[in-house]
């Protein structure tokens, strides 16, 4: 079962009388009276990153996914808590140190404070994160508009390449491969197109699992679809190149995931503010589709105006995920009193490990 279908299933009653979880369909946890915002995500050696070999590398990489799910609603991300289970290879003193550096430099780069965390001995390393920030709003999924403009940030497909050529599969000379595993182990976040966010999106999401995907999850409870033109997928001039010595086809590299890109949707009357504000920022804002009516009519169409799909699918999140609905009940009960002049410090390590 895929983690949508288990936690309608068994999860989404628990949920109901809470207004705030937003019926466990959306990024983050949403507590409007006291402008609340957290998300929580959980990360697993060999599925979420290949290996523990550059320590620095992944916590860049799990950190700048965690605070994605509040920038692309928006939020500003504030404060973070870390847990960790592994063992004493894992964390080393080496390691631990490696971790404790590149978290501060993660910090200076997003304005973003530790607060707390957990560790435990297991020999399957994992981390879960938990991101909180304060806004008195968010962009919400399922809120599309027909007619609406969808636009996408940055460029996607470079963190899917990365991960080829990690596993092997890809061969390219050296200076390629460290501008795609860079792009991988590093997304670019839009931190600074939050405010304008909040302004012109009707609704949004990052992509995280893949463009097609997450545009379904987008709209996944409205009875609306989408078109979406091959050609306007923004990638990289790196990428372009790849794809045609390559012979890719862009649809399938773009559709992978752990791009951490905003996808959005905006009223077709704001399209020229969105292009100011891409202009006068640096970001790159590209409209890649439309909004239309009715279920069940999405197309992806290619550069001869042919209807197309996607061979590869996204991420599918597997059973172990649900481990997000347990955090986000945590978070309720442990942090609904908290302001931004009293969130504690709160540490516990349940089994030694060093």
């Amino acid at each position: 079962m895929k983690e949508f279908q288990i936690i309608n299933e068994f999860f989404l009653d628990l949920a109901k009388k809470n207004s705030s979880s937003l019926n466990l369909n959306d990024d983050v946890f949403f507590y409007k009276n006291k402008k609340l915002v957290i998300s929580v995500d959980t990360y697993v050696n060999g599925n979420h990153f290949l290996n523990f070999n550059d320590p620095e590398l992944v916590i860049k990489k799990i950190i700048r996914s965690s605070i994605s799910d509040l920038i692309c609603k928006g939020v500003k991300p504030k404060f973070y808590f870390i847990s960790g289970s592994g063992n004493k290879n894992h964390f080393s003193k080496k390691n631990l140190s490696k971790i404790s550096k590149s978290l501060k430099k993660e910090q200076k780069k997003y304005d973003i404070s530790l607060c707390g965390g957990d560790t435990t001995f297991s020999n399957k390393l994992s981390f879960t994160i938990i991101s909180l920030g304060y806004s008195k709003s968010i962009v919400y999924r399922n809120k599309s508009r027909l007619n609406d403009d969808i636009y996408v940030t940055g460029n996607l497909g470079d963190s899917f390449i990365g991960l080829q050529i990690l596993k092997g599969k890809i061969k390219v000379n050296n200076k390629i491969s460290k501008y795609f595993i860079k792009k991988y182990y590093e997304p670019d976040l839009q931190l600074k197109f939050i405010n304008s966010l909040l302004k012109l999106a009707n609704t949004s999401i990052d992509i995280s699992d893949g463009l097609i995907d997450d545009l379904k999850k987008m709209i996944n409870r409205q009875s609306v679809s989408f078109h979406i033109f091959e050609k306007k997928i923004p990638i990289s001039n790196t990428l372009s190149q790849l794809i045609e010595i390559k012979k890719l086809r862009k649809i399938d590299i773009t559709s992978r995931g752990d791009d951490y890109q905003i996808l959005f949707t905006a009223n077709p009357i704001k399209s020229r503010i969105i292009k100011r504000i891409s202009n006068n920022t640096g970001i790159k804002i590209t409209k890649i589709g439309k909004i239309i009516s009715g279920k069940n009519k999405s197309k992806i169409i290619n550069i001869k105006n042919k209807q197309i799909e996607a061979k590869n699918k996204g991420y599918i999140h597997q059973f172990w995920k649900l481990i997000v609905v347990f955090f986000i009940l945590f978070c309720i009960v442990r942090l609904k009193n908290l302001t931004t002049n009293n969130l504690g410090f709160i540490w516990t390590q349940q089994q030694k490990l060093f």
